[in-house]
């Protein structure tokens, strides 16, 4: 074993012991060449006596240009996206095409309201890319730091920086879409739940000057645009403060519905899978049946097996977006070149969704 203070064994050491050259020692370890198994036996004793544990992963990665780690952003913090199984969906597809590179995944959480302060996090790393897996600002400090290093960046629609690879979903049409199925079943009386548009954006009414139709590409804007393209610009538009999340849409369900009755939606029309379970909740919670009484609609197509609904929602396939992402990245590794691709989706007709009483 190798005493405290003492030197790590390299594989030069070893090769000396054996009485082997490096490249042959090196081919032990890696098994990738021919070896006689008399001299393979001869450098693991070699080895073992010395206390060398395998060649230097660092120094390996560097002779090969690789560090082998994948940089993962997460806008917010993990527990959130650990608790939103679309995002859970996209990362386990990522992850399927990433494990047969072979490379690993670093997750690493960017504040919201404060994207400053992951450049710090990003700056001593060495990462091979980095993908921006979830929705978030349009914009995002990482992306001048990340482009410096010349460190390829992949997306999936924000940031929308032209140096960035998009895997994108036109969010506008798949908003007016879903919007569209609403006003075809006789709902005028609508509302939108929408997740934050901005990064600083707090819980309550979305304000005009939050809504920019150049954004359009960002998620949350995208679907409000949407929406409004069918509904028009009154329509009651609310927003969570903190993503895509259950207790969010409960909130946001209670400002909506918990008022008069001549006053109260129909049909609201919302973000993603998990927000639309939160405004069910409170729909319930104030005595109102679904969809006999009001109308409801998601977006991700996740599967809720704890919800006692089939949703209607826009299916936009979260594994295989992250497939998608991870095939892109290996091509990037490979050498080739990677371009942005638009992902299809598709509306999803549940049980959350009726003409109105």
């Amino acid at each position: 074993m190798v005493a405290r203070g003492q030197a790590r064994p390299t594989l030069r050491d070893v090769a000396e012991r054996a009485g082997v050259s490096v490249s042959t020692a090196s081919l032990v370890f890696s098994g990738k060449g021919p070896v006689a198994e008399a001299t393979g036996v001869r450098v693991r004793e070699a080895a073992t006596e010395l206390g060398f544990t395998g060649p230097n992963p660092l120094a390996s990665s560097l002779r090969q240009g690789r560090s082998g780690a994948i940089g993962v952003l997460v806008e917010g913090r993990l527990r959130m996206a650990f608790r939103d199984p679309f995002a859970i969906a996209v990362l386990d597809g990522l992850a399927e095409v990433l494990e047969a590179v072979p490379t690993g995944m670093l997750l690493i959480g960017q504040p919201s309201g404060d994207g400053e302060s992951v450049v710090p996090q990003l700056a001593p790393l060495a990462l091979d890319a980095v993908v921006f897996s979830l929705c978030g600002p349009g914009e995002n400090p990482a992306v001048e730091h990340l482009a410096a290093r010349g460190i390829p960046m992949f997306s999936t629609g924000v940031p929308s920086d032209r140096r960035i690879t998009q895997v994108r979903v036109d969010e506008r049409a798949a908003g007016a879409e879903i919007a569209r199925h609403v006003h075809s079943l006789g709902h005028r009386r609508v509302a939108h739940v929408a997740m934050p548009l901005l990064s600083t954006s707090v819980a309550g009414p979305v304000p005009d000057d939050e809504v920019d139709p150049a954004e359009a590409h960002a998620p949350s804007v995208g679907r409000l645009l949407g929406f409004r393209d069918v509904f028009g610009p009154d329509a009651p538009a609310v927003q969570t403060g903190d993503g895509s999340s259950f207790e969010g849409g409960t909130i946001a369900g209670r400002l909506l519905l918990d008022v008069p009755e001549r006053e109260r939606p129909t049909a609201v029309v919302t973000q993603s899978d998990v927000i639309a379970a939160g405004v069910i909740a409170a729909a319930e919670e104030l005595g109102l049946r679904v969809p006999e009484d009001l109308s409801v609609t998601g977006f991700d197509g996740v599967d809720l097996p704890w919800l006692p609904h089939r949703l209607t929602t826009m299916d936009q396939h979260g594994r295989e977006k992250g497939r998608i992402l991870g095939t892109l990245v290996r091509k990037r590794l490979d050498g080739t070149r990677a371009r942005s691709v638009t992902q299809r989706v598709e509306l999803r007709v549940g049980t959350t969704t009726a003409p109105p009483r």
